[in-house]
């Protein structure tokens, strides 16, 4: 396995010296941020003009992660691709296909996103949509030699107050995804902590999809067990009251939560994964300022390294 991050966490540091970074602190792979340049989502940054991406600067990024002994473990859209405004929807499946072109072009494998979510529909009624949309984007990207993989999130209050705003955020809901796109380049970036918040047992459920698991988030989840007692497993519903303390949980950088990261690593190899295993940092803790970005993802990297540094090879 090869230890990288998400490099949406740096923001809109330059490519070039997220890079540098990265190689010096002895991280081997990012996973790199392909959002529009113009958006307005939280946790979201474009280090690629994918829109006008072409073969030579395909051959800039190879040289870069090459001076930096790096590769590129995914690149990354979230987005929703079953946006209820047909426009809207419009608009993120060409960029989405425009993602999938330029990791044609850099010979990277993998590109992750969201299913998303028709908001004026119930889940199941949702899925319809879902085979529709998806039976093509999979085929756009098996035709151009990349595997399409969604992030297991749920994305509460996405879209509605309270509600799921994707459709893709337990085992049952990912049977009948995979049941209804049953293409070999169709999978999962798995992120454990998404389970943990639903009181889902991460462990056996490598074992069952681990054919399915592409590319892993390592992201770790601290619960509250004062608010959880409060709110349940429905979680916040009164946010105007106090708004700023949240909900029963917290992302937290990896070691500081809930995951077993050692046991979970220990199940990865079991089932025969050897790919990446990517830091998604949201931890609050550790945003504000680059240098506090920094040290969350330094910390996240000591924490994976010591407790399963057998497992990434060399590393720095």
């Amino acid at each position: 396995m090869k230890i990288g991050f998400l490099t949406v966490a740096l923001g809109a540091l330059p490519l070039e010296k997220k890079a540098v970074w990265a190689a010096s602190q002895g991280f081997q792979t990012l996973e790199i941020a392909c959002w529009p340049r113009t958006n307005d989502r939280d946790y979201a940054s474009s280090d690629l003009d994918v829109a006008h991406f072409a073969k030579s600067d395909a051959d800039a990024v190879h040289a870069l992660m090459a001076r930096h002994g790096l590769s590129i473990s995914s690149l990354a859209y979230y987005d929703n691709n079953l946006d209820r405004d047909p426009v809207r929807r419009a608009a993120v499946n060409a960029h989405l296909r425009k993602v999938i072109d330029a990791a044609s072009l850099l010979g990277v494998e993998r590109v992750g996103t969201f299913v998303g979510r028709n908001s004026d529909k119930s889940v199941a009624d949702n899925f319809d949509e879902f085979e529709s949309v998806f039976s093509a984007l999979v085929a756009y990207a098996g035709e151009r030699g990349v595997k399409l993989m969604i992030e297991n999130c749920p994305m509460v209050g996405w879209q509605k107050p309270g509600t799921p705003g994707t459709i893709s955020f337990t085992p049952e809901l990912w049977d009948e995804m995979f049941r209804r796109v049953p293409a070999s380049n169709f999978g999962l970036n798995f992120d454990p902590s998404h389970l943990v918040f639903q009181r889902l047992d991460y462990l056996p459920l490598v074992d069952r999809f681990a054919h399915r698991i592409f590319h892993v988030h390592a992201k770790d989840l601290m619960v509250f067990g004062d608010r959880f007692r409060t709110f349940g497993v429905f979680n916040r519903q009164l946010w105007e009251n106090n708004p700023e303390t949240g909900g029963f949980e917290r992302p937290r950088i990896p070691g500081l939560g809930l995951v077993d990261w050692r046991a979970f690593l220990c199940r990865l190899r079991d089932a025969g994964y050897d790919g990446f295993v990517s830091i998604e940092h949201e931890d609050p803790d550790f945003e504000g300022a680059e240098a506090k970005v920094k040290e969350g993802l330094q910390l996240g990297y000591a924490h994976l390294v010591r407790v399963g540094g057998q497992f990434f090879g060399k590393h720095g």
